[in-house]
């Protein structure tokens, strides 16, 4: 069975993470590390897939800017979405030719994970048909848009923790009129911030399971030094 290493990075700016991401895609597509899962955080970013409507940007670049919102229109999939401080954001880098080389059987392992990770935390959460993400009832939690490059994925996942949900009042999230965007902390009516390491510690937990790695390996800042230096 295959190894799964770790990163945690912390807070990354989203151009800096998206070049990140294109060394371990270049890294994996030639065999040179294993499948890799990479969790951060980043400020407020505004994402947008490369097919994504104009329309569903609802605040002008001069508001943006006001804000401290940077505006990324990039190569995954989807709709415009939010990325902030609050967030787990996860970037798997695996090979799904040791996955049954179906897109479709990834994505679902990926809400899978999620579901299991709230779980954890008393959520029941679910998909619905024909709409990406996990949600809570009718309101969505975690937003998925996945990249794929000679079968090694890359982009991802994004869950709500402890995210500012006001940012979400500047977009039309993922393209869907009238939706609402829930968290960790707001589904729980917590009156103080979940803990977001834990969250984390069960993300990695059941993405190990979900994809039936044999062991984890969590790597620290300086190994994505070594792996990357040239």
């Amino acid at each position: 069975m295959p190894e799964l290493d770790i990163y945690e990075l912390g807070t990354v700016p989203y151009r800096e993470a998206l070049r990140i991401q294109e060394l371990f895609l270049e890294k994996r597509i030639n065999n040179e590390i294993n499948d890799s899962l990479i969790l951060l955080q980043h400020p407020p970013t505004f994402t947008t897939g490369k097919r994504g409507d104009p329309a569903n940007l609802l605040a002008s670049e001069k508001k943006l800017k006001e804000l401290g919102i940077d505006l990324e229109i990039i190569s995954r999939g989807g709709d415009i979405t939010f990325h902030g401080p609050g967030q787990i954001v996860g970037y798997p880098v695996i090979d799904l030719n040791n996955f049954g080389k179906d897109i479709h059987r990834y994505l679902r392992a990926l809400e899978k994970v999620l579901i299991l990770t709230l779980k954890d935390f008393d959520i029941e959460a679910k998909t619905i048909s024909k709409l990406t993400g996990v949600w809570v009832k009718r309101s969505k939690i975690a937003s998925i848009g996945v990249g794929v490059r000679r079968w090694v994925t890359y982009h991802g996942f994004a869950l709500n923790v402890n995210t500012n949900l006001d940012y979400f009042d500047l977009i039309i999230p993922c393209g869907i009129q009238n939706i609402r965007i829930t968290s960790i902390k707001d589904w729980l009516k917590a009156n103080s911030e979940i803990d977001i390491q834990e969250v984390i510690e069960n993300v990695k937990k059941n993405f190990q399971s979900e994809f039936q790695f044999s062991k984890s390996n969590i790597k620290e800042m300086n190994n994505l030094q070594k792996t990357f230096q040239t």
